[in-house]
C-alpha cells in the first residue's frame, strides 16, 4: 500500500436526519456542549456571501502537500453533492490552492455543501461575491503545483482541529466546528437543549432580569481580590 498517495472511495456517514437538525443550531452552541474543543482556528473564515447562513455535511477528507493540488483535482472528480470539502496544506499560506474554475464545478457540477481550505484560494472579486460557502486563510495570486503526494479520505488537521471522512462540519459566518460522527446523536439533543436555554437568557438580557450573581461568586472562588481603590504603582 502507497502511504501518502491513497484515495480510499468509502467512508462511514453520518445519519442524514440527525446532520439536517443541526443546521438549525448556531455553530458555537453545539461547540459549547462539546466543551468548546471543537472550532477550527479562526485563521479559517468566511470569504463568500451565502445566502443561507448555516452550512452542514460530512467531511469529505483532502490530504494535501503544502502547495499542491493534485490530490485535491483528485477529490473533485470524487467528491458528491451535499458533501463538505475540508483540505489540510500543512498551514501554508503561500500559494492559492483553488480559483475560480475548480470552484464553479464544485458549486455547479458536483453542487457540494461547501468548501474549508487550510489555505490561500484565488479569483476572490468573484467567489467573494458567490452564493456558496467558501471557507480559507486568505488571498494570493499565486498558484499551486501538481505533483503530490497526497491522500483522500483520512484522518486530517485542518484549523488545528482532527477531521475524520464522514464527521458532521457545521458551519456558519462564526466559524466551523468538527462534530465527531459517532457522538452526533448526543451532541445534537446536548446541543437542543443548550440553544433553549440560551434563547432565555438571551431574553433576560434584553429585559433586564438578568442574574448576574454567579460573576462575584465565581471571582472569589477564583481568588479575585476587589480593591475600592486606584491604582499606584
Amino acid at each position: 500500500m502507497s502511504v501518502g498517495k491513497r484515495i480510499y472511495l468509502k467512508r462511514e456517514m453520518p445519519d442524514p436526519e440527525i446532520m439536517a437538525q443541526f443546521k438549525t443550531i448556531p455553530a458555537s452552541n453545539t461547540a459549547d456542549v462539546m466543551n468548546r474543543s471543537c472550532a477550527m482556528n479562526p485563521r479559517i473564515r468566511l470569504v463568500s456571501r451565502p445566502k443561507d447562513q448555516m452550512m452542514v455535511g460530512p467531511a469529505f477528507t483532502v490530504k494535501g502537500r503544502a502547495g499542491d493540488n493534485l490530490t485535491l483535482h483528485a477529490a473533485l472528480n470524487l467528491c458528491g453533492e451535499g458533501d463538505v470539502l475540508v483540505v489540510s496544506n500543512e498551514e501554508d499560506t503561500t500559494r492559492a490552492l483553488m480559483g475560480e474554475v475548480m470552484m464553479a464545478y464544485l458549486r455547479y457540477t458536483k453542487k457540494i455543501a461547501g468548501i474549508i481550505l487550510d489555505g490561500p484560494i484565488r479569483d476572490i472579486d468573484e467567489i467573494g461575491q458567490w452564493d456558496f460557502p467558501v471557507y480559507c486563510t486568505g488571498t494570493t495570486p499565486g498558484g499551486p503545483y501538481k505533483e503530490g503526494p497526497g491522500e483522500i479520505n483520512v484522518p486530517i488537521s485542518c484549523g488545528g482541529i482532527s477531521v475524520n471522512p464522514g464527521d458532521i462540519i457545521l458551519a456558519d459566518p462564526d466559524g466551523i466546528i468538527v462534530i465527531p460522527r459517532q457522538d452526533a446523536a448526543v451532541i445534537l439533543e446536548d446541543a437542543k437543549k443548550f440553544q433553549a436555554a440560551d434563547e432565555k437568557k438571551l431574553e433576560a438580557a434584553k429585559n433586564g432580569t438578568a442574574n448576574r450573581a454567579w460573576v462575584e461568586k465565581t471571582l472569589e472562588e477564583k481568588g479575585y481580590e476587589i480593591i475600592d481603590d486606584v491604582y499606584r504603582p
